[in-house]
């Protein structure tokens, strides 16, 4: 201060003597004007000669003044660039020190900074950066820790009761709530269910079921979505979220489950917090997904364990099955053998009688049989040798001629109509008789039998055998009947009785007495109508009675006689046969009774137990089918893709899969041992483990290491690992990791090939390792890993996977196999054909090269167009 009066007063001082200037020069320059000498008289007698000298005179005052106000002013203005200069020093080393301090991450300091330190509104943004960073470090970090926490108890618990209970306690705990509750969703009773609850006293308030919709609970679960409610009054007890207490909460968070986009559980969490930090709600909202793919993924995993359980038990009861029917095909045999020793007796007696008639029946086959075959159009085929002795007829002269030439109009109409009923009604043979002439003129009687033996190659036509029966007709034929009836059915183990057209008894073999409940001397010329048996058995013996006399032709029912010495009927193949007189009237019917009481039993247990396999298989193809992805479900994920799927039985060892994750698609062609049930088996194995695996670690394997994964876990499962193993079941699989990201493709196989057809028609093939999926390994020898192949793929490049099944179908023109070049001449073939015409291109190919022959195997292919 006293520095700055100095300098005023030496600039004012100064001023002042350069001013005196102007009034000495100017009296100088007047006094040789006035030529007066200097001193005060002439300075004072200038002054009265020139008043305005006196004006001059006050220069040095006003240059002193001008110097000492300009020199203020520099003063001034000199103080201010130095408070200045001193402010910005001061902010410049404040603002050093607070960014030395922040450097430290001393983020809490105060300060604030005016609008003119740009420099310190950029450390006061740059602090209030840091404190938001590491605010949300803070907030990963924890919400990272939660999910650690969640995550080990996940992996620790394989139980869903287990697993709600810990994973809500844990929670609670963790978000330093008071309350908890967790539902799970059954999907089939469309119901969110609790099963587990942390915190509660007032257990009366709890809800245990919510229907989708129904309350905060159901509305969450509608809406996949979380709901957060706070400033809950004390006095709402009736709140429909399931959580109440002596305290009531003042916030409310509640969170939907999703598992393989499904819903799968709702957890419920109350806090005396007014309001809960952003960290929690993430917190919940990222743990949900881990929470909800895991009870999935247990749920997968019980309804797997349930499928092998019926397995097994379907397995027991095949076993049991099997042994019922080894234990009645061991009766069945002794059965045969009593049959062949019975057949062998009766041989035997028929041997006596044959041997009694051979002379007459030598005389009927060698003089009077012809036989004929005429083919479907009605041409003879064949003629005996016996015609021309016969009919008079030369056997070369008829062949390749129509059959009906050789009679008359009326004969003829006989055997044609006769000849059409055969190819009416194969299974029925037909006889009838009727007059001939022969060439010479001699008429003579005929009977001829036609069966229809189209379907025996060794005969393949309508087979007529024809007799003479002019003389010896009757005689010969009760001759015949007599002997061979009496023989028979005396040792028959069947029922016969020859009634008349009246209803009187004829005969009865010692069979009928058993089934009839009487002797043979209570039956023998009696009348139906008088004896003295059960009536349903009566009513069958007169409705055959009717019905021959009405229709004239033998036929066969099935029928229920009783027994008296069980309490179940026995069922019986009942036959009623027509016997005429030489008039062709009904005069006998002979009734024939087989009991097949046993075979109808073996044959209605085989039936119920087909049906209790067929129901349980088609009960299989139904799970399967729920199970795999259809192609409407690939093309949700896929959109420029096709499915070829052609299981060869009810359920398929072939499967197709797909599953997409973070932006990643992973898609296989599996390809189980067998085929059918056990193949079906060992498909929904693979198809939950290659799930879990991908749900898991998809993102951070490549193909090569998945299927690693997969083999280990196959063999586990399988308990092919262990000393003890014999399953040596296993899967071929074509496994493809898609990434559009980063346009690549990860591909491995076990056994299976990938084929690749780039935009510009180029094919290339991409081999699997020679290695299947389980199996027991071979303890001397070190297995390879599954090979990865990377392929950068471009826009409409094309990829096809595939199982062995259409490689081995056999068909075609030599009936070999069609092959893997088959299959990739046909894509390189089509190679400018839409992804979508490949079905229809596969279909046509397979079908064409199947031709007549079987499927052999399922029937998978998938193709895709990136």
């Amino acid at each position: 201060m006293e520095q700055d009066k100095n300098i005023k007063f030496k600039f004012s001082l100064i001023g002042f003597l350069f001013g005196l200037l102007f009034p000495l020069i100017t009296i100088i320059v007047l006094s040789r004007e006035y030529e007066v000498s200097l001193g005060l008289k002439s300075i004072s007698y200038l002054h009265s000669k020139e008043f305005p000298l006196y004006i001059v005179d006050l220069a040095p005052f006003m240059l002193g003044g001008v110097f000492y106000f300009l020199m203020s002013y520099a003063v001034k203005y000199r103080k201010k660039l130095i408070d200045e200069l001193n402010r910005i020093n001061f902010i410049l080393e404040r603002n050093s020190e607070i960014a030395k301090r922040i450097g430290q991450g001393e983020l809490n300091i105060e300060f604030s900074p005016d609008k003119a330190d740009p420099l310190g509104q950029s450390l006061l943004l740059m602090r209030n950066n840091l404190i938001a960073t590491r605010e949300r470090e803070i907030k990963q970090s924890w919400i990272a820790k939660g999910k650690e926490i969640i995550g080990d108890i996940l992996r620790y618990y394989n139980k869903i009761d287990q697993l709600s209970y810990q994973t809500l306690v844990a929670l609670v705990d963790y978000v330093n709530a008071i309350q908890g509750a967790f539902y799970v969703y059954d999907e089939e009773k469309q119901l969110l269910q609790n099963i587990a609850t942390y915190a509660y006293n007032r257990r009366k308030y709890l809800h245990n079921e919510f229907k989708m919709g129904q309350g905060l609970i159901g509305a969450a679960a509608y809406e996949k979505d979380i709901i957060y409610r706070k400033e809950i009054p004390d006095d709402y007890v009736t709140i429909s979220s399931g959580i109440l207490g002596d305290k009531k909460p003042k916030t409310l968070l509640i969170t939907p489950l999703l598992g393989d986009e499904k819903l799968q559980g709702i957890i419920e969490i109350a806090s005396l917090e007014e309001d809960l930090d952003e960290s929690i709600i993430n917190l919940m909202r990222e743990v949900s997904v881990i929470i909800g793919q895991t009870v999935f993924n247990l749920r997968v995993n019980e309804r797997t364990e349930k499928l092998l359980q019926e397995s097994r038990e379907m397995t027991y009861k095949l076993q049991k099955n099997e042994e019922e029917l080894k234990r009645n095909a061991e009766q069945m045999r002794k059965t045969q053998i009593e049959l062949e020793e019975t057949n062998r007796k009766l041989a035997s007696q028929i041997a006596e009688v044959e041997r009694a008639r051979k002379r007459l029946y030598s005389l009927l086959e060698n003089a009077s049989e012809v036989i004929s075959i005429y083919n479907s159009d009605g041409i003879i085929s064949y003629e005996s040798p016996s015609i021309i002795h016969i009919l008079g007829y030369d056997s070369d002269a008829l062949i390749g001629k129509s059959g009906f030439e050789v009679f008359d109009d009326k004969t003829n109409n006989i055997i044609r109509n006769t000849f059409e009923e055969l190819l009416e009604n194969p299974a029925k043979p037909l006889s009838f008789e009727y007059p001939f002439r022969k060439p010479d003129g001699e008429e003579i009687w005929l009977e001829t039998i036609g069966r229809n033996l189209l379907d025996n190659p060794a005969i393949n036509g309508i087979i007529f055998n024809t007799r003479d029966i002019t003389v010896r007709k009757i005689a010969e034929k009760a001759q015949r009947m007599s002997g061979q009836m009496q023989a028979l059915s005396e040792n028959s183990p069947d029922m016969i009785v020859r009634i008349g057209v009246d209803g009187k008894f004829f005969y009865v073999n010692p069979v009928a007495e058993i089934y009839l409940g009487l002797s043979k001397r209570q039956i023998i010329n009696q009348k139906l109508e008088d004896i003295q048996i059960r009536e349903e058995i009566k009513d069958v013996f007169k409705n055959a009675l009717e019905r021959i006399k009405q229709e004239l032709v033998k036929f066969q029912i099935e029928t229920t006689f009783p027994r008296k010495d069980k309490n179940e009927d026995r069922i019986v193949q009942f036959n009623a046969i027509p016997e005429f007189n030489e008039g062709n009237e009904v005069e006998t019917i002979l009734y024939v009774a087989h009991d097949i009481t046993e075979q109808k039993k073996i044959q209605l247990e085989i039936e119920q137990k087909n049906k209790s396999i067929t129901e349980s298989i088609n009960y299989a193809r139904r799970i399967q089918t729920a199970i795999l992805p259809t192609e409407v479900k690939q093309r949700q994920i896929l959109p420029k893709s096709f499915m070829f799927y052609l299981p060869r039985d009810v359920v398929s060892g072939d499967i197709p899969w797909i599953f997409t994750k973070n932006g990643e698609i992973f898609i296989a062609a599996i390809d189980c041992t067998g085929h059918g049930v056990p193949g079906a088996l060992l498909s929904m194995i693979a198809h939950f483990l290659l799930t879990n695996i991908v749900s898991t670690k998809g993102h951070e394997l490549d193909a090569g290491k998945i299927l690693d994964e997969l083999h280990q876990d196959v063999r586990k499962t399988l308990k092919q690992d262990t000393p003890e193993a014999e399953a040596r079941d296993g899967m071929d699989i074509a496994f493809c990791k898609i990434n559009y990201e980063q346009k690549q493709i990860d591909f491995a196989g076990a056994h299976r090939p990938m084929y690749y057809l780039k935009n510009n028609g180029e094919f290339f093939q991409y081999k699997g390792t020679l290695k299947a999926i389980g199996g027991i390994p071979m303890l001397k020898k070190k297995e390879k890993d599954f090979m990865n192949h990377k392929v950068i793929f471009e826009p409409n490049d094309k990829f096809f996977i595939f199982s062995d099944g259409l490689a081995d179908q056999v068909g075609g023109e030599k009936n070999r196999k069609f092959k893997n070049s088959k299959i990739r001449e046909v894509i390189i073939e089509h190679k400018d054909a839409e992804i979508f015409d490949f079905y229809n291109i596969f279909e046509d190919e397979f079908f064409k090269w199947k031709g007549a022959n079987k499927q052999i195997d399922d029937i998978l292919l998938l193709g895709v167009e990136l």
